[in-house]
């Protein structure tokens, strides 16, 4: 049942995280949340809690019968199929997407800045009004960076393996 749930959940999440990333800059959260908090605020904090939940499911969907090893290669000791995707990258061949290797790690790592930013955004919210807020808010707006690094990474991946699709 979790196998069918992973289209889904990974089309709110992409969608709920492009939000996310969009709604960022019309913030207006720094020490607390301003009163009114207004529907920016307010939507970044409930999709944000609710794109917190998805995202546990969804690496739960993705780590299941050992699949983990694929998305988060440094933890199961195999790197050797992220070296050749490297190597090969440098060679002008394109990565493989089956079977792991760069592109099955950025989605990992994407995921876990997902997750991350997810843990410090409530830890933000939960702190709101004290000292320690600011420094989860730091954490918080590095980690979202990198999340939407990693994200145009993956857009890149996806579409280098849609143009190589289409070109066979």
């Amino acid at each position: 049942m979790l196998d069918r749930l992973s289209g889904p959940l990974h089309l709110a999440l992409a969608a709920g995280a492009a939000w996310l990333l969009a709604s960022s800059p019309w913030l207006h959260m720094y020490r607390s949340l301003p009163r009114p908090a207004g529907f920016i605020n307010l939507g970044h904090l409930a999709l944000g809690l609710v794109a917190l939940l998805l995202v546990l499911v969804y690496i739960a969907i993705c780590s299941q019968g050992g699949r983990w090893r694929l998305y988060f290669p440094w933890l199961a000791g195999t790197m050797g199929a992220v070296g050749s995707d490297v190597v090969g990258i440098a060679r002008g061949r394109m990565p493989t997407v089956e079977g792991g290797g760069l592109f099955a790690m950025i989605e990992g790592l994407l995921l876990l800045t997902l997750l991350a930013a997810g843990f410090t955004g409530a830890a933000w919210l939960v702190l709101q009004g004290t000292d320690a807020a600011m420094a989860w808010c730091d954490v918080h707006v590095v980690l979202a960076r990198c999340f939407g690094g990693l994200m145009l990474a993956h857009l890149a991946a996806v579409s280098v393996h849609v143009l190589d699709f289409v070109r066979d």
